[in-house]
């Protein structure tokens, strides 16, 4: 009856509010019959925007980067609506926020930056939870009565949340094994605002990589930051006895010209803002 009633509704919305987008949902599995099924009916009833959910284990995000490639840039938007890596199993009570589930949530969304022009909107899910009394791990913060812990994915979301531009910037990644090429993710726009360049990177490989960075179309460049959040254990864990073992920092990025060095540490999470003058 969904898609009846949607039709409804929505008819009698748009007549009423045509500014108004409308958000349809697609069900809680990203692949399943009911989600495909979604799709169909919804496009077919020109919705404005497809709610998506995803819970998986970390590989399903790697693996899931260029999910929106392909996706008809005429049909309905995006709004990836509840997403999380899960470190253990769906629902599962010994799920923890470690490293490698930030990793691998901030690889996914560096596949949603490149196709932004679908993705309307993300939004991690669930958001709080009590270390004391809890219905559901994993939780973006934790807190009990006295203390707050910012949890790695918290600083995935953060960092892209504080460092989105205007614009969605071509990239391309060479020069690398089969294996580092498979395990490191890419994303950058341009931010009107500061006249800067923000490149985001994820090494999701072993090892440390050396980098180079060349900004094509652009005469020189200007000062800027670096900013990487990183640790050699990929089931690390922010807790309430150690809340800021994992978390990023921040340095001074001087560029001497349009191609640089950058050294990726072996899972990490970096952003790069630098001025540009074009």
């Amino acid at each position: 009856q969904y898609f009846e009633r949607y039709e409804r509704f929505a008819r009698v919305l748009k007549e009423k509010h045509p500014e108004i987008s409308l958000v349809s949902a697609a069900g809680p599995d990203p692949a399943d019959p009911r989600f495909r099924l979604a799709w169909s009916k919804l496009t077919e009833l020109r919705a404005d925007i497809i709610d998506e959910h995803s819970y998986a284990l970390p590989d399903w995000f790697y693996s899931n980067t260029h999910r929106y490639d392909g996706y008809d840039r005429n049909g309905p938007k995006v709004f990836m609506g509840e997403y999380a890596a899960q470190s253990v199993g769906v629902v599962s009570t010994k799920n923890r926020n470690n490293l490698d589930c930030a990793l691998s949530e901030a690889a996914y969304l560096t596949g949603l930056e490149r196709n932004a022009d679908v993705v309307r909107m993300a939004s991690y899910a669930p958001l709080f939870g009590n270390t004391d009394a809890w219905q559901w791990t994993p939780n973006l913060i934790w807190v009990d009565s006295l203390h707050l812990v910012r949890t790695p994915s918290y600083h995935v979301q953060s960092l892209f949340a504080r460092n989105r531009g205007d614009q969605v910037l071509p990239v391309v990644l060479s020069g690398m094994t089969p294996e580092e090429a498979r395990r490191t993710y890419a994303s950058s726009s341009f931010d009107a605002a500061s006249g800067e360049v923000i490149v985001k990177l994820v090494n999701a490989t072993v090892g440390e990589l050396a980098s180079t960075v060349e900004l094509t179309g652009v005469r020189q460049l200007e000062g800027g930051t670096l900013t990487v959040m990183h640790s050699d254990n990929l089931n690390a864990v922010n807790t309430i006895e150690n809340p800021d073992l994992v978390t990023p920092r921040e340095t001074p990025l001087l560029p001497a010209g349009t191609k640089f060095q950058l050294t990726l540490p072996a899972h990490s999470f970096s952003v790069v803002r630098v001025g540009v003058v074009k």
